[in-house]
């Protein structure tokens, strides 16, 4: 049995995750949109995100455990501490749930154990940022990945509220221009293999 990474308070991770053989999960359009709803309702408490980006049959996410959360119990009587994995095990059993009953279907949806690998330095963090970002171009869904609908870099763009870390991350590179600069279309992604989890 292979070793399965804790997601430890304070650190960030990436985080992936595919169809089980392969299968999409995401069907519809509007698919994409609930697997972000349900990710906000689960795991935003737990969770900060930095980015993340929805590909047909699996997504990417970086995200920054927080630490000591705690929330009041469904009972009403004290406080319970929230746990990472267990807030992204509900959030992936609720979206199985809401595609199986959709589209008729039954079992598993993801495959399981979520794949997530720790980002322990700067150049790892700033190389994530751009791969999740780029990664609809490079598995060719598109020629250019600001055409992909159902990335955070769009989000980056605007000034809607979002559950993302927008200002986190855009100080990270320095300037709003800075960071669109960083998504040029031509920058190498170096150690892709160190980068990529799938």
């Amino acid at each position: 049995m292979r070793f399965i990474e804790p997601l430890e308070e304070g650190n960030i991770y990436h985080i992936y995750n595919c169809g089980i053989n392969g299968e999409n999960i995401f069907i519809q359009e509007e698919n994409y949109h609930q697997f972000l709803e349900k990710y906000e309702k689960y795991c935003t408490d737990i969770l900060e995100t930095y980015a993340y980006a929805l590909l047909k049959n699996h997504f990417h996410l970086m995200v920054k455990v927080k630490e000591n959360v705690m929330e009041t119990r469904r009972d009403g009587k004290g406080e319970i501490k929230l746990n990472a994995s267990k807030q992204l095990s509900h959030f992936f059993n609720s979206y199985s749930q809401t595609i199986n009953n959709a589209f008729t279907r039954h079992g598993k949806l993801l495959e399981e154990p979520f794949k997530r690998k720790c980002v322990n330095n700067d150049r790892y963090f700033t190389s994530l940022i751009y791969y999740i970002h780029a990664n609809p171009q490079h598995h060719q869904f598109v020629k250019d990945f600001r055409d992909w609908e159902f990335t955070s870099y769009h989000s980056f763009l605007n000034e809607k509220d979002s559950f993302l870390k927008k200002s986190k991350v855009i100080e990270w590179f320095g300037t709003k221009q800075h960071f669109i600069d960083a998504h040029g279309g031509n920058v190498p992604i170096q150690d892709i293999s160190e980068l990529s989890l799938e």
